[in-house]
């Protein structure tokens, strides 16, 4: 099988047509709960086909959460097939956000699991964590160039626990977070329109301009919504690198479900906020 069209260039062409909008699909029992349905894969599957279906064809990148599918097992599992198979059919892009991070065989193992494209979870992206060392990552980074999929390397979390390695400084003075920063803007040195080797990087951390944020590949923006973080919150976090900035929202417009219609119009308020935000810089 040929590889696909890098994921940097699908996903700069997915921001540019649809918006930059990323919604995770979260099911947590507290959600099930507030749609009406139980804690059970009947509830599972419904929300997930749910948030599919109203929201597959409109936004640019869809983001399954996959522990929340794994705690059901081998039928939670393939719930999650499922639902990638169909967003991505729809024309959503699909990041896994599993944050796998291991070493050797074992890192190979876990890229193969969702990018490989003859994988039942195959997705456009995995979510990695480099913190057994950035050189850990190297099985996930070469299947993701082979394969034209993308990374998104945790770097500068919205979690108040993350800190405490994330701005650990090392002997040359760099903290933990540049250092990834830096490893990203190596890995996507040279590619157009977008790199595929992206960051994570909380919208609640505030002021970054002491950052190096520009690191030529997508950056994906938690925290807006139940977070606390708002779109108008995004120039003043990221500045010149906004236009690679993929702000992700979840509760905020999943809490409108059971009804497609309302997780319709609570995404296109999010992604008509986003567009306002954009448009100031």
């Amino acid at each position: 099988m040929s590889p696909l069209e890098p994921f940097g260039a699908r996903l700069r062409r997915a921001m540019d047509e649809r918006g930059p909008l990323c919604v995770g699909i979260d099911p947590h029992a507290s959600l099930l709960t507030e749609w009406g349905l139980n804690d059970d894969i009947a509830g599972l599957e419904r929300f997930s086909r749910t948030v599919v279906e109203a929201l597959a064809d409109r936004v640019a990148v869809l983001k399954p959460q996959s522990a929340f599918f794994e705690r059901f097992g081998s039928r939670g599992i393939a719930v999650l097939e499922k639902s990638v198979e169909e967003a991505r059919a729809a024309g959503a892009l699909v990041v896994m956000d599993a944050k796998r991070g291991d070493i050797g065989s074992t890192m190979a193992a876990y890229a193969e699991s969702f990018l490989r494209k003859d994988s039942p979870l195959f997705s456009d992206a995995l979510t990695v964590s480099p913190y057994l060392g950035y050189g850990s990552l190297a099985p996930a980074i070469e299947l993701a160039r082979e394969s034209g999929t993308g990374l998104f390397v945790l770097a500068l979390t919205s979690n108040p626990e993350g800190g405490e390695v994330q701005h650990a400084v090392r002997a040359d003075g760099r903290n933990i977070g540049a250092t990834m920063l830096a490893h990203l803007a190596a890995e996507n040195e040279g590619e157009e329109p977008l790199g595929s080797f992206g960051a994570v990087v909380g919208a609640t951390l505030g002021d970054l301009s002491s950052y190096d944020l520009a690191i030529d590949g997508p950056i994906l923006a938690p925290g807006i919504g139940a977070q606390g973080a708002t779109p108008a919150d995004l120039p003043g976090v990221f500045g010149a690198v906004l236009r690679n900035v993929v702000p992700n929202v979840s509760r905020g417009v999943l809490r409108h479900g059971p009804d497609a219609g309302a997780l319709r119009a609570a995404s296109d308020r999010f992604a008509e906020e986003i567009r306002v935000a954009f448009a100031t810089v």
